[in-house]
């Protein structure tokens, strides 16, 4: 009979198949092999040689073996849907052996029934055998999905693994960096504030001519007014030993007049003092009602008697124009002291090397002026110095850069100017021509006048 032969080689080899799907390179699989190798041997000898009884028995044989084999395979949980397949051939076969051996009448009569339940099984066993392949390829791809995310997962663990050992380095790195540059951002802010201590008392060392200046007017007034009461004092006990109590309410007069003058003339004094405190003291940052007006004709007295003082041929005209509605600003005393007595002294300074060059007809000029302009306060200085090119404008508020020859200049001057408006929320502008003159004009939003 060709059927069963072929049938147990396409069972071997469906196990097979679905074996190596699901445990390749086993030696199930080479068993299952070499059973399809001997069902196709037995098949060729049982069809050439008269020796069919025997083949009979064999084929028994290797039907029972592979189903004792399909119950031994190690996958049997994944291949249940192939045993069930089988199972009623199998199960058919040793009902037809053992029948045969035990009661060969009985087995001819239920012959027919018996090939019956054969085609029945075999029918059974090929339905099922196609359910299986299905779930088999399902199980394939989802094996290979499986493996490409194992794969992808290794990658990815890999992949993981450099990138922790970069972020590692790269974070040790960046720390070191941060760390180097903090220690060097805290040396140039420590270096930035010892520079700008130093031009505040680079500025101080310029204003000191012009204090001593301007604090010999009043000095000389309270020492001359001292001299003169110390006189009508003498007058005065004279007078009342006389008892001459006209003269001597003259004399009391003249002398209280004179006291007056005395306090009018040190009240100047402490106010240049205080100035002079003020300016080389460090700013609080606090905003104070300032008489702006005051603040620049005071600083504008004290650059040029300051620059008077080094040069005693150098004279200049002095022109200021302070608006009268300003009485009191909000701002930072110290630091618009600053301001404006830098932007006079760079004024001054143009006007004394223009005066060297000796031109017909130049008298130097520096000036100053505030303007309240709705809720803004413009303060400009000016000066009809040489002026600056277009090329020295555009970086005249960088820090250290200066026009001035080594050691006369910081360059830190106009940088800190720039800085300090800026922190008073207002703007600074420049205009220059050459040979002409330049002109600075700061405006202060925030600056506004309290009446």
């Amino acid at each position: 009979m060709i059927l069963e032969p072929l049938v147990l080689l396409f069972i071997v080899w469906h196990i097979r198949k679905n074996l190596r799907l699901l445990s390749p390179n086993t030696l199930w699989d080479k068993y299952l092999l070499w059973a399809m190798i001997g069902i196709t041997i037995l098949f060729i000898v049982e069809k050439t040689l008269p020796i069919t009884m025997v083949t009979n028995w064999i084929w028994h044989v290797l039907i029972l073996g592979v189903g004792y084999l399909i119950f031994r395979l190690p996958v049997l949980e994944r291949m249940r849907t192939t045993l069930i397949a089988v199972l009623p051939l199998i199960i058919i076969n040793i009902i037809e052996d053992l029948v045969e051996i035990i009661y060969l009448p009985l087995y001819e009569t239920i012959e027919n029934y018996l090939d019956f339940a054969f085609v029945f099984a075999l029918t059974w066993m090929i339905a099922m055998l196609i359910r299986s392949n299905k779930q088999n390829k399902a199980l394939k791809t989802e094996r290979k999905k499986t493996l490409a995310e194992e794969e992808r997962n290794k990658f990815i663990s890999a992949q993981k693994e450099k990138l922790e050992v970069i972020v590692a380095e790269r974070t040790a790195e960046i720390t070191k960096q941060k760390d180097e540059l903090m220690h060097a951002f805290t040396e140039l802010k420590n270096t930035q504030s010892r520079l700008i201590q130093s031009e505040k008392m680079a500025s101080l060392g310029e204003l000191t001519a012009g204090i001593a200046h301007e604090i010999q007017n009043p000095l000389n007034f309270v020492n001359n007014f001292s001299e003169v009461n110390k006189e009508l004092l003498s007058e005065m006990e004279e007078e009342i030993e006389n008892g001459n109590l006209e003269e001597v309410k003259a004399l009391a007069k003249d002398i209280i007049g004179n006291e007056d003058k005395i306090m009018l003339h040190g009240k100047r004094a402490d106010n240049i003092v205080k100035g002079m405190l003020q300016h080389s003291r460090s700013s609080t940052g606090k905003k104070e009602l300032t008489d702006i007006n005051a603040l620049a004709d005071e600083y504008l007295r004290l650059a040029y008697h300051g620059l008077r003082a080094k040069d005693k041929s150098f004279n200049a005209t002095l022109i200021t124009d302070f608006d009268a509605a300003l009485k009191t600003v909000t701002l930072v005393p110290q630091d618009m002291g600053r301001v404006i007595l830098n932007l006079l002294t760079n004024a001054f300074y143009a006007v004394q090397k223009k005066t060297t060059e000796q031109i017909e007809g130049f008298e130097p000029t520096v000036g100053i002026s505030t303007k309240k302009n709705k809720n803004t306060v413009l303060i400009t200085v000016t000066d009809n110095g040489n002026g600056m090119p277009k090329a020295v404008k555009e970086k005249i508020f960088q820090p250290f850069f200066s026009t001035k020859p080594t050691g006369e200049g910081t360059g830190l001057g106009l940088s800190m100017s720039y800085d300090i408006i800026k922190a008073h929320g207002g703007e600074i502008e420049v205009t220059s021509e050459e040979s002409t003159g330049t002109t600075f004009i700061i405006q202060l939003p925030d600056a506004i006048p309290n009446h």
